[in-house]
């Protein structure tokens, strides 16, 4: 249910986690019992949901604030002092800093793979220009033309065509010098 609670909070932009994102700053040892005129909606689920009090904490990293933790209980009371909010405050921030990390290495291997997919294009169509210069006996300019010809008339990607006429080069025809 807290996970349900998380989304009601972005989706009707109320509660302490969007507080909490907002501000920058935790939103600590909430009442929800007190809390019906602060964020009237989230706290009407948070009770049926059996929750009596919250704190949110900012997902930062140095000043850029990336998400928000919520932190619920069943009960009121037990509430978080200045030791308690540091040592939650300092995870949450670990947490951040892990969750970015993930997301870049992610892009790194992204990018990393589309730059695999652009090398290994581009080696099908330069074999394939060289194969139909040498089936043909023209400069490897007028292969590539003829090869791009050949990939717009059979509408075709030029990479796709490229790997066809690997297969068989002589399924191109004579092409001509320019």
């Amino acid at each position: 249910m807290p996970e349900i609670l998380e989304i009601f909070q972005v989706q009707a932009s109320e509660g302490p986690c969007f507080d909490a994102f907002s501000t920058g700053k935790p939103v600590l040892n909430a009442d929800l019992q007190a809390a019906g005129d602060r964020w009237p909606d989230f706290t009407r689920h948070a009770l049926t949901a059996g929750f009596r009090s919250v704190h949110a904490f900012p997902m930062r990293v140095r000043r850029e604030v990336i998400g928000a933790l919520n932190v619920f209980g069943n009960t009121v009371g037990g509430n978080f002092d200045d030791a308690d909010v540091q040592v939650v405050q300092a995870l949450t921030d670990v947490a951040a800093i892990g969750l970015l990390q993930e997301r870049a290495i992610r892009r790194g291997e992204v990018l990393t793979e589309q730059l695999q997919g652009a090398l290994n294009s581009r080696i099908v169509i330069e074999q394939a220009k060289g194969a139909i210069a040498q089936a043909h006996g023209v400069s490897v300019d007028a292969a590539f033309a003829a090869l791009r010809g050949y990939a717009r008339r059979s509408n075709r990607k030029l990479t796709d065509a490229a790997q066809e006429i690997l297969a068989d080069p002589g399924r191109l025809g004579a092409p001509t010098e320019h």
